[in-house]
């Protein structure tokens, strides 16, 4: 199982927001993909899934703020992954 968390983001940036997830559970997904979007004070990113799979777990809701290094999603992965 892949674990997507929080990416550093930029320099002083140690959370964000989750602004819209771009995918539900059960879908499946290529690692490049981006799968969720986030809005810190400076500026809003899409993360990428960085996985191959089926997303099994949302662990962050829209609204919620997050830290870096937090769980966003869970991934289980496609074999060739």
């Amino acid at each position: 199982m892949y674990e997507l968390v929080l990416p550093q983001l930029g320099e002083g940036i140690d959370k964000a927001t989750v602004a819209v997830w771009h995918v539900q559970c059960g879908d499946t997904i290529t690692d490049q993909d981006d799968i969720v979007e986030v809005v810190s004070d400076k500026a809003t990113f899409n993360i990428p899934a960085g996985a191959s799979g089926q997303v099994r777990e949302i662990c962050a809701s829209q609204g919620d703020e997050v830290a870096v290094g937090q769980v966003l999603a869970r991934i289980a992965q496609a074999e060739n992954s």
